[in-house]
């Protein structure tokens, strides 16, 4: 089957870290090497990042790929109901990409399988009107455990400037919240996205690796409150249990 060779010819290229002849390729798939060029061809297009030409050689560059997968029916359900839920409720990049990632999952699905995936009994709720936002600077300083500088807006309209160490985001279907070690406050907080007016990305690491900060805040939700503990926010309290649930997956 040729999706056997497409997976097979992934896992030669994953096993050389130096460019690999086409002639080796084709020899080791037991195909032209006419087949062997269209079949790489076809991997690129689907996302690998395999680089080189022919007389040169070729070599599949780290990243995230997944080869073909065998779905089971409600497998699929679970994915298209995912990720249009991903396309309603995130902000701008993750939403654009949740609908270009589920245009390719139902371009590779076999035909007997289609039409059902395309009436899934699973449907996303209607979106509420959310602010536009794009949160990639939130989510870089999270993958960089990097340091952040934000003006935020309380409820009451007042500003404070603060650094914070940001470590997850919730998504909900009535705004997202950023969790994140205040140093002004030297205590968790959350903060809704729409309230940040400006951020910035700084050169300092922070201190603690982002699932140390993941596993004390945990622990601080879970914590039965102290009397002389002063009440937290009502989006944090409303919040908490939601964002504790959906963190929880990263253990």
């Amino acid at each position: 089957m040729r999706t056997e060779r497409l997976l097979q010819l992934l896992q030669i290229l994953r096993q050389h870290r130096h460019p690999v002849s086409g002639q080796f390729l084709a020899e080791a798939l037991n195909v032209s090497i006419r087949t062997l060029y269209r079949d790489i061809a076809t991997l690129q297009a689907q996302g690998a990042q395999i680089e080189g030409e022919p007389g040169i050689g070729y070599v599949l560059k780290p990243g995230f790929f997944l080869p073909p997968l065998m779905l089971k029916e409600q497998e699929v359900a679970a994915l298209m109901l995912g990720m249009r839920w991903v396309s309603t409720f995130a902000d701008q990049p993750l939403a654009a990409a949740a609908q270009e990632a589920l245009a390719k999952v139902t371009a590779v699905l076999p035909s007997d399988v289609m039409p059902g995936a395309n009436e899934v009994p699973l449907r996303v709720g209607p979106p509420v009107k959310l602010q536009d936002e794009d949160l990639s600077l939130l989510r870089k300083a999270i993958q960089l455990e990097r340091q952040l500088a934000i003006t935020y807006q309380d409820q009451s309209g007042q500003s404070t400037n603060r650094v914070i160490w940001p470590f997850a985001i919730g998504y909900f279907q009535d705004g997202r919240i950023l969790a994140a070690w205040c140093e002004s406050r030297q205590d968790f907080r959350h903060f809704r996205t729409d309230r940040i007016r400006q951020a910035m990305l700084l050169d300092q690491r922070y201190p603690k690796r982002r699932h140390d900060l993941f596993r004390e805040w945990q622990a601080q939700q879970l914590a039965p409150p102290q009397r002389s503990e002063r009440k937290m926010s009502r989006m944090t309290r409303n919040e908490t249990t939601l964002l504790n649930g959906a963190l929880n997956k990263e253990k």
